[in-house]
């Protein structure tokens, strides 16, 4: 799914790497060079560091499928918690 920018997870990844291989270049000359402020440049390094396209596209999903899974179990605590208040005869 494509950004704010329209850059989907895939590309912060294959640019990245490119941009590390100009050692001399600090990271406002690299993130000018990928069409980026220096913040998103930062937090690509960050995030996508070492991955390569895969790595980060099985990360995002990863990332889905836990927020799914945590919403799931804060459901079921709910209907536990409700369970029990009808089992007090609190109701």
């Amino acid at each position: 799914m494509p950004s704010r920018s329209g850059r989907t997870e895939a590309q912060p990844s294959a640019t990245c790497p490119s941009g590390h291989r100009k050692a001399r270049l600090r990271a406002t000359e690299k993130s000018r060079a990928v069409e980026q402020t220096e913040a998103t440049w930062r937090r690509w390094v960050a995030q996508y560091g070492g991955m390569k396209a895969d790595d980060a596209r099985r990360l995002k999903e990863l990332e889905q499928e836990n927020a799914r899974l945590k919403k799931i179990v804060a459901e079921q605590f709910l209907d536990i918690d409700i369970l029990k208040e009808l089992n007090k005869g609190n109701w």
